[in-house]
């Protein structure tokens, strides 16, 4: 087996190297019951018990309290985009996004087709390089909710704290879930699709207040409503067992590590190196502005298209892969997810000073 790259992409993303082990096991004989996690009827004791297991762990975890269902559930994030507004909006309500980046924009659309949207803030005018503070925005009062995207992965941007705001908040946290520590009582929503910090694709996990569940209009169609899935544990149809059963093994991995808490301060070192190295040379320029870095996502460029693309070829030759930027910034992207090793930040950041003693 060749010797593994660092993996920078945005998503899906490095997932810890004990859970694709174990994972690989698991696939072909689950608890010595001679066949495969992926088999296994998801109505069996062994997987409601990798459910159940998986539930606890991330409740311990994310310290959720007792009035919160967790829900595993299929479709992305990009269903959530809609399932909010079909669920909370309606004719006549109204609900306030802000805008930081296209996974917002698209959730904005979404929201437009089932009520009123107040779009509070917007940064698209300076192409996303930055989030609001709580003093920059007024809140309709009218607002059922709240929405804003924690962490802006084409962007490189993030909220360095949860928005303080009397209306019901929800977020889509996607891209920085189990990253750090935060009071999940001020939100009616948390949501994430699991392929960036959790485990792999087609699985999203949807925590929603209790007392939202019979918010839904009659003529939702059973699969729309969240009571339908907080019902039936999850299983209302047939789960994303493999996806499910591999964030439980990487909910373990997180709570051997320390929890959430002990995860903060590594993210936080690991993207103060690759800062550091981007603000002690004029040859690498940030595209978030500073009070909006986040520790998932590192955005940059140099100072010309072409030797971007260099710099990613030559990266990518050393191992170091999934640096591009998205097409609609450009630049460079190095994604630094819990599960990503701080000694690929170091390779990364070593390389940088190389490329740019060759090329400056």
């Amino acid at each position: 087996m060749p010797e593994r790259i660092y993996n920078f992409s945005a998503g899906p993303s490095t997932l810890p190297e004990e859970v694709l082990a174990q994972a690989a096991k698991d696939i072909v004989n689950f608890n010595n019951k001679g066949m495969g996690l992926i088999e296994m009827s998801h109505r069996s004791k062994d997987f409601i018990a990798v459910v159940d297991e998986c539930e606890a762990n991330l409740r311990e975890l994310m310290k959720i309290p007792a009035n919160y269902k967790v829900l595993f559930l299929q479709g992305g994030a990009s269903t959530q985009f809609a399932m909010i507004p079909m669920n909370l909006l309606g004719e006549g309500k109204t609900a306030s996004y802000l805008n930081t980046g296209v996974w917002a924009k698209k959730a904005i659309k979404e929201a437009k087709l089932f009520g009123n949207v107040q779009v509070a803030y917007t940064s698209e005018d300076s192409t996303f390089n930055h989030v609001p503070k709580d003093t920059d925005y007024t809140v309709d009062p009218a607002s059922e909710y709240l929405y804003f995207v924690t962490n802006n992965t084409i962007y490189g941007t993030q909220f360095p704290t949860m928005p303080k705001n009397e209306k019901m908040l929800i977020a889509d946290m996607s891209s920085d879930i189990l990253s750090r520590e935060f009071d999940i009582t001020p939100f009616g929503i948390v949501y994430a699709g699991a392929q960036k910090n959790m485990g792999p694709a087609g699985v999203t996990v949807v925590i929603i207040r209790e007392d939202l569940l019979d918010r839904a209009p009659e003529n939702l169609p059973t699969m729309f409503k969240y009571k339908t899935h907080a019902d039936n544990g999850s299983m209302f149809n047939t789960p994303p067992c493999f996806s499910i059963y591999v964030v439980g093994l990487v909910l373990k991995w997180l709570k051997k590590l320390g929890g959430v808490a002990a995860m903060e301060k590594i993210n936080r070192e690991k993207a103060a190196i690759l800062y550091n190295a981007i603000d002690a040379t004029d040859f690498y320029r940030g595209h978030a502005q500073p009070g909006s870095r986040s520790q998932m996502n590192i955005t940059f460029n140099l100072p010309t298209p072409e030797l971007e693309a260099q710099f990613i070829k030559e990266a990518t030759a050393k191992g170091m892969d999934g640096l591009k930027g998205h097409r609609s910034v450009g630049g460079c992207r190095a994604s630094i997810y819990n599960a990503f090793p701080k000694a690929g930040v170091e390779a990364l950041v070593g390389f940088m000073k190389e490329f740019e003693k060759k090329n400056s």
